[in-house]
């Protein structure tokens, strides 16, 4: 008996079945997130999250670890547990285990599987839209720019940032894949296909962050020695996790001392920066019923009923998880960082420079949907690598 349990749970074995329930996990995270940038509506996310939950901790709990691991992977479930308990999201405890999962994976090969699985599903979705079934495909609306019937490019997606931020999502996994090797032919049809949706869309902050990351992308295509370099990792890590942090506060002061009922704060300068963010400030006082977004509302782990939406991803973390939680995440981005620095792994500093940009104004990728974040891959391979001592396999 006791040797038919040591060859059903062999090291290749328990391979065998991380793997499988890893890419059944992530598999369906990707099909819900697909699903939740359509406009069918869908109950039942809940039940997914938990189920998907259950096949990255059980695959979590077959991946053998020495005694200073498994210490480790014990405080990251008890810390998100306590983070869960307080605020009555089991969002970072979903996350963690997902990444100490995603461990052993193949990164590239996992990679792959999302960016065709995610651009099958987007297509799907525009396909259903163009022969009428599901959604519409331009949108007719006043955007709050000024245009009372601004007609904006939309798909099946709903809103037309949706779209090109999925369509930022797939450019960014391209160049995650393909970046270093693509041709001049390559990079041209993406630059193109890119400024087409950005034109139909005209989704300011996805146009900028979607050509910033092209030209970086093509930069260091051409420059192929940056990576070799500290200065790209240092500079990295001052705008993120730093000066998105920075940011984040900055903005939370300036609201809470802008439109509170005894706020006196209102420079010219402040109301130019509101109307290019299109009130997005004003939003972190008034969007949500607690005013939640401002500083002086924020704690040090956030509570239940912190729940509301807004945009600016930044300060979203600091008011759905708390300061602590937030501060540790920001640590994570930055020891991945170092990880990147130590593989000279450029392309993926790319990745999370952008990610972490948009994020300052954007929350897309502040959300319950796993699938979204599929640099957690990314992160869930490097940071296991730091913690077992192997960077640089």
């Amino acid at each position: 008996m006791t040797r038919m349990i040591d060859r059903v749970l062999s090291e290749d074995n328990r391979r065998k079945y991380v793997e499988i329930l890893f890419y059944a996990a992530l598999t369906i995270e990707l099909l819900l997130m697909v699903l939740e940038k359509s406009e069918i509506s869908f109950g039942y996310e809940s039940y997914v999250f938990r189920f998907t939950f259950l096949l990255t901790f059980i695959g979590a709990a077959l991946i053998k670890r020495d005694r200073r691991q498994w210490l480790i992977l014990l405080a990251l479930i008890v810390f998100t547990g306590v983070c869960y308990y307080l605020s009555g999201k089991n969002d970072l405890l979903r996350i963690v285990v997902f990444m100490v999962a995603a461990k052993d994976i193949d990164l590239k090969t996992a990679m792959r599987y999302s960016f065709f699985v995610s651009a099958a599903g987007f297509l799907l979705i525009a396909v259903l839209s163009l022969i009428g079934v599901l959604g519409d495909i331009v949108l007719v609306a006043d955007y709050g720019r000024g245009i009372a019937d601004e007609s904006r490019l939309v798909l099946g997606f709903g809103h037309p940032n949706t779209l090109l931020g999925c369509v930022y999502v797939l450019v960014l996994m391209w160049l995650w894949l393909y970046g270093e090797s693509a041709g001049l032919i390559q990079y041209g049809i993406v630059i193109l296909a890119s400024a087409a949706f950005s034109l139909l869309t005209r989704s300011r902050t996805g146009i900028l962050m979607l050509f910033m990351t092209l030209f970086l992308g093509v930069i260091l295509r051409v420059a192929k020695n940056l990576k070799n370099y500290k200065l790209p990792y240092i500079l990295s890590v001052l705008v993120t996790p730093l000066f998105c942090m920075v940011s984040a506060v900055l903005a939370a002061r300036y609201a809470e001392a802008a439109y509170t009922p005894n706020g006196s704060f209102k420079p010219e300068w402040f109301w130019r920066a509101e109307e290019l963010l299109n009130y997005r400030m004003s939003n972190l006082y008034y969007a949500v019923d607690d005013h939640g977004g401002i500083a002086g509302n924020w704690k040090l782990f956030a509570g239940h009923g912190a729940d509301g939406y807004f945009d600016m991803g930044w300060v979203r973390l600091f008011y759905w998880y708390g300061i602590v939680p937030t501060v540790l995440i920001a640590v994570a981005v930055a020891l991945v960082i170092y990880v990147c620095y130590k593989k000279k792994d450029i392309w993926s500093v790319l990745i999370i420079l952008s990610v972490s940009v948009y994020t300052i104004i954007e929350a897309t990728f502040v959300s319950r949907y796993i699938g979204r974040a599929f640099y957690l891959l990314i992160a869930g391979v490097y940071l296991s690598s730091l913690f077992k001592g192997k960077i640089d396999e």
